[in-house]
């Protein structure tokens, strides 16, 4: 399916730049997930707490949430010369047990070299185009296949601006609670605010749930290495849009009603997937870059965290909301000592026309 094509008003990466106090990068996920501060955009900034969705629910809104579930992607070992590799697994590239993976040692990995994470766990590199590579893994006892190899070897993929070692608590909390597709290796993390107790609560007050799937890649935190956003190209993920969501959707639309994604991955999906302003089910991947002058074509509001600057996502919020109202709003939450990034607090953003 092509990408959506749109005009843009001239802008620079520069445009989308802020300084954040290092302190408020949080490094580890509050006790509860529904106890993060909320910062509701609107004419006005008003600071409430997650718990504070119910109120902001309208009878009838569907709220799509992205249902991938992170997968222990980083692995670490040792060549047969011992020195230390690690190895970041992308997505299965189609032959058994290989994938696209991103490659990291003291000297480049090439073709044929032996990796080792564990007794009974070892991989062969087939190919290598600067980090990336392809790798073909081998499990064996005291492991049953591959995939519980993974699951008993791999760390969880914290962000880069993570600086510390994955914990056990971390294998819980990078995970929403609706995780059930394994394929991404960077969390959707608008919805790890989200409890079982949360939503049926929201339910209660006339939400209606509905799933899509992208399998998050860590493409989402690589930096836009050009000052001309028009300049930069995407990372590709692949999505899935089941056909009962394309039927809550659509019929929301029809009715008036308003469709949420909860974080920027359901976002990007749900306009990927539409064309003419009509969600449309089935599976692809999408590379679609939503900035300032992009016309939504389905969804009506954003549920999000606080994004790195100069990102992408950065860009697709202000998409929505306007670039400087949602500038100000940082501002606002930087002074309010608002936790930013993967396990910090999160933003509610309504469609303000998008306006530069």
């Amino acid at each position: 399916m092509p990408e959506v094509v749109y005009p843009l008003p001239h802008m620079k990466v520069s445009d989308f730049d802020f300084e954040l106090p290092e302190a408020q990068i949080a490094s580890r996920p509050l006790a509860e997930r529904d106890a993060s501060r909320l910062l509701v955009l609107g004419s006005v900034f008003e600071d409430r707490y997650i718990r504070d969705l119910t109120a902001l629910v309208q009878p009838g809104d569907v709220w799509v949430i992205n249902d991938t579930r992170v997968i222990p992607a980083r692995l670490l070992g040792k060549k047969e010369s011992g020195g230390k590799v690690e190895i970041l697994l992308l997505e299965p590239a189609g032959e058994s047990h290989v994938w696209h993976a991103w490659g990291k040692a003291n000297k480049p990995l090439q073709p044929g070299t032996r990796i080792v994470f564990a007794d009974g766990f070892a991989a062969q590199i087939l190919s290598r185009s600067g980090k990336h590579v392809q790798v073909r893994l081998d499990a064996g006892a005291p492991f049953s296949d591959v995939a519980s190899a993974i699951d008993a070897c791999g760390h969880m993929p914290l962000p880069p601006y993570i600086d510390r070692p994955d914990s056990a608590e971390d294998k819980a909390r990078y995970q929403t609670v609706f995780a059930e597709h394994d394929g991404a290796v960077a969390a959707p993390t608008a919805g790890l605010h989200l409890t079982a107790e949360l939503m049926a609560a929201m339910q209660q007050a006339g939400a209606v749930f509905a799933h899509v799937t992208l399998h998050v890649g860590p493409g989402t935190f690589q930096p836009v290495q050009v000052e001309d956003i028009t300049a930069h190209g995407m990372h590709e993920e692949a999505y899935s849009v089941p056909e009962e969501t394309v039927e809550l959707v659509n019929r929301a639309r029809a009715e008036g009603r308003r469709v949420i994604a909860v974080g920027t991955t359901s976002l990007r999906t749900l306009e990927a997937a539409s064309v003419d302003g009509k969600l449309k089910a089935g599976a692809g991947r999408t590379s679609i870059f939503i900035y300032p002058g992009y016309d939504f074509q389905i969804v009506n509001a954003l549920l999000t965290n606080f994004h790195l600057p100069r990102s992408t996502l950065l860009m697709l919020v202000s998409a929505l909301a306007g670039r400087q109202h949602v500038l100000d709003a940082y501002a606002h939450a930087i002074h309010a000592g608002y936790r930013f990034y993967s396990y910090g607090d999160a933003m509610f953003v309504p469609d303000m026309g998008g306006q530069p």
